[in-house]
């Protein structure tokens, strides 16, 4: 009988993470057990992991021999960080860092290391086509985490490398839930003209690490692009006025008008519409094709639709 390998899921708690943990959990004939890693152990979501199965392990992105410990006697590991949580790049690439570091010392043999372009590669510092924040980025969601390449390499660690987009549920559940208009229309406002934006379901991220895990051979030093459909902003408006049950309109927004709005982090989100818009490699980069043979049951943004709104429509109803 073949030994159970285990993976390490940092952030296991998490939209994008989460979607792992639930793909080990409930294949039962995989061959793996899930360490849910999580900072917050007794929250309702790391109880949830624990009734499908999971061993849900404490361990903090910040402190290299927490997660040393967590990543102990694991053949796996899901490693990623989240930028919106602290606006830092320097603590994303140090958190980085510290999972490479973590990795290296347990003797991971398979890491996943969810990663992004190095925007400064197509806007260096000096050019002023794109405004530098932060002193040392054009995007620093995506240059922080490309920094942090170099450390899984350094520190020996086998890794897929891996480049998703972004996620639709962020426009349900996350900050870029459209918002009411002065009229009262909820509106989508972006700076995404007629560009189409590579999206996907953030369940299908973790399927589709799930799939790149059972293939060590075949993904081991590469790198992996995730989309499951590019949508145009109306497109994009469309299935989310079915998501809510009431007209949701578009409103392209020139990015200078939108890095103008007062709130806090636009000049990073403008960066980035504008690295989304005028860069074709970012949705090159994400293979529709690549993603369907990771996860076959890949789902669409119509398939999502349904979803989303079943999911809106039990939360509503629960508070």
């Amino acid at each position: 009988m073949t030994p159970t390998k285990t993976i390490a899921v940092v952030g296991a708690t998490g939209a994008t993470a989460g979607g792992l943990a639930r793909a080990i959990l409930t294949d039962p004939e995989g061959g793996f057990a899930c360490r849910a890693i999580t900072r917050t152990p007794d929250s309702a979501a790391a109880r949830a992991l624990a009734d499908l199965g999971a061993t849900v392990v404490c361990a903090d992105m910040d402190d290299v021999d927490s997660l040393t410990d967590a990543f102990g006697g694991a053949d796996g590991a899901f490693c990623m960080t989240t930028f919106w949580e602290h606006f830092s790049p320097t603590r994303e690439t140090t958190q980085a860092a510290n999972q490479a570091r973590a990795a290296a010392a347990a003797g991971v043999r398979h890491a996943i290391w969810s990663t992004m372009e190095d925007t400064r590669l197509w806007y260096p510092l000096v050019d002023d086509r794109m405004p530098t924040v932060m002193g040392n980025y054009k995007v620093p969601p995506f240059d922080g985490k490309a920094d942090a390449d170099r450390f899984f390499k350094e520190a020996g660690v086998p890794t897929t490398y891996l480049l998703t987009p972004t996620h639709w549920d962020a426009f349900v559940f996350g900050n870029g839930r459209p918002q009411p208009g002065p009229d009262g229309v909820l509106t989508l406002v972006i700076p995404l003209g007629d560009a189409r934006l590579p999206g996907i379901a953030a369940e299908d991220i973790g399927r589709c690490a799930y799939s790149i895990l059972q293939q060590p051979d075949r993904y081991l030093g590469t790198k992996v692009g995730l989309a499951a459909d590019n949508l145009t902003g109306a497109e994009l408006a469309d299935g989310l006025s079915r998501v809510f049950g009431e007209r949701v309109r578009y409103q392209p927004m020139p990015v200078e008008a939108f890095r103008a709005l007062p709130f806090p982090g636009i000049d990073i989100a403008a960066n980035m519409f504008q690295f989304i818009v005028q860069v074709p490699e970012h949705a090159g980069q994400r293979d529709i094709a690549v993603t369907r043979s990771l996860n076959p049951s890949l789902c669409t943004f119509d398939s999502w639709v349904e979803q989303a709104r079943t999911r809106l429509a039990t939360a509503v109803a629960a508070r």
